[in-house]
């Protein structure tokens, strides 16, 4: 999953099989391995059985993982590794290859359906070369399938909300692609994409435009829950199309649908790589919470299960992907980047969901009552050494960093300054963590994490003259 900070994990996929005329309707689940305690790919696929999916999703094309998905009776769909695209985009016979060693072993497995190129390429502006040989790739893969006898399997790629010009879906049909990306980029492969009657995959999460803008969106609009009562039934009215909304996610699905017509290409098929909601997160993420991601999940499969389509896309019935399978306890950045997950490593449920979206809302346990962190938390935060950061050569080293991102953020700390007793390693880096955060908090990768080793505190650490600064959530 993506991070999003101005945007980033089962998924739910409707897929279009062999013929175009040829549909089926079913859910999965990304399968992201970024932890250090997770079960073996046989207890994983039947952990995602039993939630009710019938696909998964990899962000490689690892074979350990793959031929089990192949036997297990689930639809299965690859991904080529953004480092790749550069050499797959250059060389026909390297695409050849590639599919070749990889997917040639699956040929006669109808459940592969799909191949991902990359994975929010587009999202990346430090590796901006590949935005430009994304649709070669694309083409050279595309063509190299056909070449091998699998012209069933379509070829796509992941976009983030990011690639949407300030992420802008107010309203829905005022959607259009960045400027830098809109003719170089989309256009060309909306057009392959046409071409090859596959679908544009997006990454699509109410949770981060809802927390953007908490002020003017409900969360039950968010959840893809209805009003609660006594209050009014609330809707989105779009003054530029006249339709209205009743969730976020139709109302972001459309921004999509308005840029892609914007860009020429209206007829492209619109599908979910990913969505989902956190099940936990740090003091200023606030609305993640179990309840929150059980609510969301459960309402999104039954949705979009039930085929309604969109405002913009009526009766539209797409693949889609929840994220995750589970909580992944390597994945760096805040802690709702850890707690997308269905289930635990341990394979016990976070909550009970059900991916096909025919299990009756009634039937499910009680949720937990609902939280105290569904509105950002009313005061100051502040960004301190973790009580587990033994390790005093790492903590220096990502106190370092930070200095060497603004170097005045750490005058403070040095000999002579306010902060510089007590001097000790946790005490400077406290300061300079807290100092950091506080520059940097609205920046993407300006999180209180500094490899694991910080934590958020309600507590104010100041002492004496040595005033903290802090983060106050909104």
């Amino acid at each position: 999953m993506a991070m999003a900070s101005f945007r980033l994990p089962l998924q739910l996929l409707l897929v279009v099989g062999a013929a175009a005329s040829e549909t089926a309707h079913f859910l999965g689940v990304n399968y992201g391995r970024l932890g250090d305690d997770l079960p073996p790919p046989h207890r994983a696929l039947e952990l995602a059985r039993s939630a009710g999916a019938a696909a998964v999703r990899f962000y490689d094309s690892n074979a350990t993982f793959l031929s089990p998905a192949a036997a297990s009776g689930l639809v299965f769909v690859p991904g080529v590794p953004n480092e790749l695209i550069p050499s797959l985009a250059a060389s026909r016979r390297a695409a050849d290859e590639w599919v070749a060693a990889t997917l040639l072993p699956f040929r006669r497995n109808r459940r592969l359906r799909y191949l991902f190129v990359g994975n929010e390429v587009l999202s990346d502006p430090t590796t901006k070369s590949r935005w430009f040989q994304l649709v070669s790739a694309m083409a050279n893969l595309e063509r190299a399938l056909r070449r091998h006898g699998m012209r069933r399997v379509k070829v796509s790629t992941t976009l983030g909300m990011d690639a949407l010009d300030g992420q802008n879906v107010f309203p829905p049909s005022a959607g259009v692609f960045r400027p830098d990306i809109a003719d170089a980029v989309v256009r060309p492969l909306l057009a392959f994409l046409e071409r090859t009657d596959s679908y544009l995959f997006v990454d699509a999460y109410t949770y981060f435009t809802w927390s953007a803008n908490h002020t003017i969106v409900p969360l039950h609009y968010a959840l893809l829950e209805p009003s609660p009562s006594p209050s009014p039934a609330y809707q989105y009215h779009d003054p530029g199309t006249g339709l209205s909304y009743t969730n976020l996610l139709d109302h972001m699905l459309d921004a999509v649908v308005a840029a892609m017509c914007r860009a020429g290409h209206c007829g492209v098929r619109l599908a979910l790589a990913e969505t989902g909601w956190p099940n936990a997160g740090d003091l200023d993420q606030f609305g993640a919470n179990a309840r929150n991601a059980a609510t969301y999940n459960r309402n999104m499969a039954r949705h979009l299960a039930s085929g309604a389509g969109t405002p913009r896309r009526p009766g539209m019935r797409m693949p889609a992907f929840v994220f995750a399978l589970f909580n992944e306890d390597l994945k760096t950045g805040p802690a709702t980047e850890r707690h997308w997950g269905l289930f635990h490593p341990n394979g016990s449920a976070v909550y009970e969901v059900d991916l096909t979206g025919r299990r009756p809302p009634a039937s499910y346990p009680p949720l937990p009552p609902p939280a105290t962190n569904d509105a950002p938390y009313p005061g100051k935060l502040w960004c301190v050494v973790g009580a587990a950061a033994a390790n005093e050569t790492a903590v220096r080293e990502q106190m370092e960093a930070a200095c060497a991102d603004e170097a005045a953020l750490c005058a403070p700390v040095r000999a002579g300054g306010e902060c510089y007793l007590p001097n000790t390693v946790a005490a400077h880096a406290s300061y300079v963590f807290s100092a950091h955060w506080n520059k940097f908090s609205k920046v993407y990768g300006g999180w209180c994490y500094f490899a694991g080793l910080a934590m958020e505190t309600t507590t104010d650490p100041s002492h004496g003259s040595c005033k903290f600064p802090s983060v106050t959530p909104s």
